[in-house]
């Protein structure tokens, strides 16, 4: 087993950023498992591994549920981190049964393939109207006009969150999701605490208002659901509005944008799709895979396991790499290789197990559209400027894409 000091792997490095697949390779060659001092974590690359330990109840997004802080061997989170943490601790992302059984349930109860249905019209609708206007002004960015505006404005269409106070969501989202990257800044931290503030009360504030007058929104299915006298409380539904924007988007953004720029820079796959537009569907599995928006999922080891002979004790950390699994040679072939009629692709950039994406047809159908409204309304867009990445690793993206007709 090679530290991963000897490897290229380095999470803060812009080289890295720009393209961490070799480096990915070089993990898996070299091993299944491998511990990285600087987070403290165990990094597991290989996609049979990362699978099946999605599906492993003896890790888990959390350990509070059988141990205190001291009995699993960790520090208790900073007091002035509380808000964050109330808030995410209380998401069945980062849950485990029975809360995460009872949540889960009852947000599916809201949630519905129904309700992903009824909103195909207006995803459809609003792509074809972003997608418009950029053509009328002959290109721009395609993340601030396209990516971000189409999955905020449906996740928010579903939460019954007015058209008015529908900006301030995004950079609350991007704040608090700044506290999933390796080891934030105490800037990142405090300014992930003060969006968990403001948008909690915010939330109190519209929960309390449709429960003087539900509407046919989710944030009213949350109020309703119930299951056997269960409801859920109101902290559980701040805290599941939150993570239904958060996730709801962020990883729509960042798979439209990392999506766009690999077409862009694979010129025979793009124009194999402009000529077939039946490709879509397999293109955003394809798109998906090849550059993960969401690199890494991290698990606690709440009962020791066993990685190719190497022990990983109880109260260790592991951190699953998404995007390593998904280039795995073992699964996918000739798999540096952006394929978009690729049809065997198992990619776990939606996660596995209990806590696979709820939110991953919603997902597919707003890539689906805004793909569609750009292949129909904008035949010939292209880059014009090589575009930046994101300083981030957990959640890969781009600073923006200047495209043009």
């Amino acid at each position: 087993m090679a530290a991963p000091s000897d490897l290229a792997f380095d999470p803060w490095d812009p080289a890295f950023l720009a393209d961490p697949y070799p480096a990915y390779a070089e993990l898996r060659a070299a091993g299944r498992v491998h511990w990285f001092a600087p987070t403290r974590q165990w990094l597991v690359p290989h996609h049979a591994d990362v699978s099946a330990l999605l599906r492993d109840r003896r890790l888990g997004r959390t350990y509070q549920h059988r141990f205190g802080h001291e009995d699993f061997g960790r520090t208790a989170p900073p007091p002035e981190h509380e808000p964050f943490h109330v808030l995410n601790d209380h998401g069945m992302l980062d849950l485990e049964p029975p809360d995460h059984t009872r949540i889960r349930r009852l947000v599916s109860k809201a949630f519905t393939p129904r309700t992903v249905e009824s909103l195909k019209p207006y995803v459809r609708r609003l792509a074809g109207d972003l997608v418009a206007a950029l053509v009328e002004k002959g290109g721009g960015d395609l993340l601030a006009d396209v990516a971000e505006p189409l999955p905020v404005a449906v996740i928010a269409q579903m939460l019954g969150i007015p058209e008015a106070d529908r900006a301030q969501l995004r950079p609350w989202s991007a704040d608090i999701c700044g506290m999933y990257e390796l080891n934030p800044s105490r800037d990142a931290a405090d300014r992930a605490v003060r969006a968990s503030v403001e948008f909690s009360e915010y939330l109190l504030e519209l929960i309390a208002a449709r429960r003087r007058a539900p509407g046919e929104d989710l944030i009213s299915g949350l109020i309703a659901a119930h299951d056997e006298g269960d409801r859920l409380t109101e902290q559980e539904m701040v805290s599941t509005a939150v993570l239904l924007l958060n996730a709801g988007h962020e990883a729509t953004v960042n798979a439209t944008v990392n999506g766009w720029w690999a077409l862009f820079r694979n010129p025979g796959e793009l124009a194999a799709l402009r000529a077939d537009h039946s490709l879509i569907p397999s293109a955003i599995e394809e798109l998906m895979r090849y550059d993960t928006p969401l690199q890494m999922f991290e698990r606690w080891v709440l009962d020791e396991i066993e990685i190719d002979g190497t022990t990983i004790p109880r109260g260790a950390e592991v951190a699953l790499l998404f995007g390593s699994a998904n280039h795995d040679p073992e699964v996918f072939r000739a798999p540096a290789a952006l394929d978009l009629a690729r049809a065997d692709n198992p990619h776990i950039s939606f996660s596995a197990g209990i806590h696979y994406c709820i939110g991953a047809p919603l997902a597919r159908v707003e890539l689906a559209a805004s793909m569609a409204a750009l292949l129909e309304q904008a035949p010939t867009l292209r880059l014009t400027a090589a575009p930046e990445r994101k300083p981030n690793f957990v959640i890969r993206g781009l600073e923006g894409l200047a495209v043009e007709l």
